[in-house]
């Protein structure tokens, strides 16, 4: 099938929206047709970037597709990913999958109904796999995470748990490899009411333990991960790309130097593409992204964990 050519679409113009219609534009086997935007002016001005066509409903753009970003606020993600998947359509939606545990799973539901590819955009999960991280043959014993960054007006609509800490609980989920026994958080009350810093312990059902921080009001940009094993500890600074290894397991040191971790969420696209087109097996499904979700939301002491 090396000659298909899906069509795509991409809802949401912001930056990650942009982001997304520019790989698609660029991909060989990918023809961006359009952007939605309820903002018609900005969808515009992304589609005529790339020579593609201005949507003024999400329906017109999705009888003329094969495959949808959604890009838009995380609290319209289900909103517009159902829609996509209800059509017959592939969906890569970014992270978070949805705003509630509930939605995720029928988002889960229409895929599997419908035959199709529903991927979430947790990238950093790519970067793993080049750094070799997610083939260690060792369960992790404690990890201890922190990802903090400076006050921005992006993802209010949204916690800080949903908005940064996703990531981490999502890589801890995959470095875990076994299912969480329990979830505590600590959050703040936040501008607006969305809490801006958070903190949870997740316990694992092999005995790990995960330690994590998140804030949106930090001086400055700070993404690092300690990973303890009974033979050696791992140390990785997601802002510079690099890691210490004492463990015995020989990680790809020069993971950085690659285009993958160059380009997580070209990396992140161009699969998604592959898991179409070629069957090629979903590195992120709609139930990884559950998982996440369903642990942020019990950090943010909006549910308990698997009710």
């Amino acid at each position: 099938m090396e000659n298909k050519s899906l069509k795509a679409g991409v809802v949401g113009a912001g930056v990650f929206g942009g982001f997304h219609a520019s790989k698609y534009a660029a991909h060989a086997q990918t023809e961006l047709v359009g952007v939605f935007d309820p903002d018609l002016e900005k969808a515009r001005t992304l589609a005529d970037k790339h020579g593609a066509k201005a949507f003024d409903t999400l329906e017109h753009m999705l009888a003329e597709v094969d495959v949808v970003t959604v890009a838009s606020p995380a609290v319209h993600h289900f909103a517009a990913a159902a829609a996509a998947l209800a059509s017959g359509k592939h969906v890569l939606v970014e992270k978070p999958i949805s705003s509630s545990v509930e939605e995720a799973r029928e988002l889960i539901n229409l895929a599997s109904s419908h035959g199709c590819v529903l991927q979430v955009g947790h990238q950093e999960r790519f970067v793993f796999h080049v750094m070799g991280l997610l083939e260690v043959p060792e369960m992790p014993k404690r990890i201890v995470a922190r990802r903090m960054g400076p006050p921005s007006d992006r993802n209010l609509d949204v916690s800080v748990t949903l908005d940064l800490m996703v990531h981490d609980l999502d890589l801890v989920i995959a470095l875990a490899g076994a299912p969480i026994k329990s979830v505590e958080g600590k959050i703040d009350e936040g501008r607006f009411g969305s809490p801006d810093i958070a903190e949870a312990t997740l316990v694992f059902e092999n005995g790990c333990v995960a330690e994590l921080i998140s804030s949106r009001v930090h001086h400055e940009r700070d993404r690092k991960m300690h990973v303890e094993y009974e033979t050696g500890v791992l140390d990785i600074d997601f802002v510079a790309k690099t890691f210490e290894n004492s463990t015995p397991y020989a990680l790809n040191a020069d993971f950085a130097e690659t285009e993958t971790a160059k380009d997580s969420l070209g990396a992140n696209v161009h699969a998604f593409i592959a898991s179409v087109i070629d069957g090629a097996p979903v590195v992120v499904p709609g139930i990884a992204g559950l998982r996440a979700l369903d642990a942020a939301r019990a950090v943010d002491g909006e549910r308990e964990y698997g009710s």
